[in-house]
């Protein structure tokens, strides 16, 4: 499923509407969790983006474009016309690579103040995942992110701020699997791989860009 690009109060905004609530897992700033959602976004905040409610920024956003329904929604600093979508025999991911001037290493031990960046995942599945397949595939994707980018010579495996939604119909027969060599995780992986080396290529805030690294 691909977004909808809409400008919103100044603001690029990646909206996906549902004509029926997916089953979804997410670690986005608002609809976080596992449950049905209807609607997802993703959108843009400014460099210097001081509110310390961002739940409450995404539900004004929501608000903004009519929707009223449950639904999950996460922020980037990198605008979001930028994403890049990947489709790989039915899973489909939109990928926004915002790594700003400090990427992290996931088990690295320096302390960083919020700084803009966020690498956002969304990613959406044709048949239905168990809720531990769904877990499964969370990990699966956040290991193709990490392989993309230290492939793309960035130095470190993401940023503090990254988040993922991933969804899947509620019917029918469920996926028991979700890991990389599983049916539908090898096709979420390949999928986040490819979407996010794309990003690190055409965004203008990645650490490509500014340190020289292809």
């Amino acid at each position: 499923m691909k977004p909808e690009h809409h400008q919103v109060a100044g603001r690029s905004v990646l909206l996906w509407r549902t004509d029926r609530p997916w089953l979804a897992i997410s670690s986005a700033v608002h609809g976080g969790g596992i449950g049905e959602r209807a609607w997802v976004l993703n959108a843009t905040v400014p460099s210097d983006y001081e509110r310390d409610d961002p739940g409450d920024d995404v539900v004004e956003l929501a608000a903004a474009c009519g929707l009223t329904e449950p639904g999950t929604g996460m922020l980037t600093a990198l605008d979001v016309r930028q994403e890049v979508t990947v489709t790989d025999q039915g899973v489909t991911v939109t990928a926004t690579t915002g790594i700003g001037a400090h990427p992290t290493w996931a088990a690295g031990d320096e302390t960083l103040a919020w700084l803009p960046g966020t690498i956002n995942v969304v990613g959406w599945f044709p048949v239905r995942l168990t809720p531990a397949a769904l877990v499964n595939a969370v990990a699966t994707a956040a290991e193709a992110k990490a392989q993309a980018l230290v492939e793309g010579g960035v130095p470190g495996t993401g940023t503090p701020t990254d988040a993922m939604i991933l969804l899947c119909p509620t019917t029918g027969p469920a996926e028991a699997y979700g890991g990389p060599r599983s049916v539908y995780g090898a096709r979420l992986a390949r999928a986040v791989h490819a979407a996010v080396r794309a990003g690190l290529r055409t965004s203008p805030m990645t650490w490509s860009t500014h340190h020289g690294a292809d």
